[in-house]
């Protein structure tokens, strides 16, 4: 047991070290390689064409590990998607990483307290891929919720700039520089996409489909309606900050309204493991069977299977669409 806790401990470090070495740069290094991108571009000649080739050669080795975890991840596009939806610089390769260190540190453990190794490989499998993959969950939510919070008060504040006679192009800009959170970055990733050639529809359309929230595609069908109709934009986009702050109000009024099932079904969900919990502090000899007798564990199997179904069935039971 100790040889499987000794090799655990080691791979988790060695996989620590690969993702710190081949992971997504840190931002004193992606300030870096910007300067060296303006420098490039200013140079002369021999010397830009030697700094591009350099900047090539280093890219494509800081991407092997990430190639590696593409092919054995399944659907790594989706992934992507899902790690830039969190705002933050996590490569597919450290995500692969920590998932496996994660659950090979869970099979270790497990191993050396005596369980099965069947048992300890789908439970550190289980973990090693749910618990990422719940937190990754926890990130979107939380930036989408914090978008949608200040978005109405950015188009306010484009309401404000179009009244005073600013282009709309102008007026993006403005909340980019303005507004704090994820609502500015989003919008100053649409400003520098302008300003590369995009089109102002193309570059909110990325911006909708990397968010995928309703609020943010309401705007970008709000003005593309605005450019091909015509009107007053400016009205229109007060109308649609309304909208989103009523549609705000119902979603805190639901949830209020369905508090008092969400928490009978924590309790209710919680109890069995406060009950393990507690037998093993009190006899964990006789709890300890669960994880040595084949019969106790099939068992014990079959009651999580069955929980999480009925905990499925009753968060989709609270849970409303507006």
């Amino acid at each position: 047991m100790l040889f499987y806790l000794i090799l655990a401990i080691g791979g988790t470090g060695t996989l620590w070290l690969l993702a710190k070495i081949f992971g997504a740069p840190s931002a004193s290094k992606s300030l870096k390689r910007r300067m060296e991108l303006v420098k490039e571009r200013h140079a002369e000649g021999v010397t830009a064409a030697a700094q591009a080739q350099i900047r090539k050669l280093m890219a494509a080795r800081s991407s092997r590990f990430e190639g590696f975890a593409s092919t054995i991840i399944p659907r790594p596009a989706l992934l992507r998607k899902r790690l830039e939806m969190t705002g933050r610089q996590i490569s597919l390769g450290k995500y692969a990483s920590y998932s496996f260190g994660l659950g090979v540190a869970v099979l270790a453990l497990l191993m050396f307290r005596g369980a099965p190794f069947f048992l300890a490989f789908f439970v550190g499998m289980f973990v090693g891929v749910g618990i990422p993959h719940f937190v990754i969950g926890k990130m979107i939510k939380r930036r989408i919720a914090k978008f949608n919070s200040n978005f109405p008060d950015a188009i306010e504040l484009m309401v404000r700039g179009l009244r005073s006679g600013l282009p709309i192009s102008e007026t993006l800009g403005v909340v980019a520089t303005e507004v704090p959170g994820p609502v500015g970055i989003e919008f100053r990733t649409v400003s520098d996409k302008m300003r590369i050639g995009r089109t102002m529809e193309a570059a909110l359309q990325d911006t909708a489909d990397r968010l995928g929230t309703p609020e943010f595609q309401f705007f970008v069908i709000t003005l593309a309606i605005q450019r091909e109709t015509g009107g007053n934009l400016a009205e229109t986009l007060s109308n649609l900050a309304d909208v989103l702050r009523k549609r705000a109000q119902m979603k805190l009024k639901i949830r209020a309204m369905s508090s008092e099932s969400k928490a009978s079904a924590y309790i209710v969900g919680s109890l069995p493991f406060v009950v393990f919990t507690l037998v093993w502090m009190i006899n964990p000899t006789y709890m300890g069977h669960f994880f040595t007798d084949q019969r106790l564990t099939v068992a014990g199997l079959g009651g999580l299977i069955w929980m999480s179904i009925g905990g499925f069935i009753m968060a989709k039971m609270v849970n409303f669409e507006i």
